[in-house]
């Protein structure tokens, strides 16, 4: 059982940043992936950005068009924990964001074996 701890999130005016961290603590694997999904209020829980890990090193990176060139995701594999930079945010980027874990080197939500708790990121303009 893998448990996800996050931090980060807020409230920013359009233009801002923010910083999102997640920890995870358990068992994972040599090959996995952790990311971030986000879910706004009566829409569906999407997938933002993932980062797979193969035998210790960082591999391919995933992101979602409507992020591409604002949002930065990195991990740190011997500390298990991922971050997601998000500059230039939107109010359209308003959601609750969740750390996602899952094995393998996909991270959709059939995927996805670990949930964090959420975190609320509310872009005003």
């Amino acid at each position: 059982q893998v448990r996800l701890v996050e931090s980060g999130g807020g409230q920013v005016q359009a233009g801002g940043s923010l910083n999102l961290s997640c920890s995870a603590d358990g068992r994972t694997s040599r090959i996995d992936t952790m990311g971030w999904f986000r879910q706004p209020p009566g829409e569906e829980r999407r997938l933002v950005s993932s980062i797979t890990r193969i035998q210790g090193n960082t591999g391919n990176t995933y992101y979602a068009d409507s992020v591409k060139g604002r949002f930065t995701i990195s991990r740190d594999n011997a500390k298990n924990t991922v971050t997601l930079q998000m500059n230039n945010l939107k109010p359209e980027d308003t959601a609750i964001y969740y750390c996602a874990w899952g094995l393998g080197i996909r991270l959709s939500v059939k995927d996805v074996v670990s949930w964090g708790q959420g975190t609320q990121v509310t872009v005003s303009s």
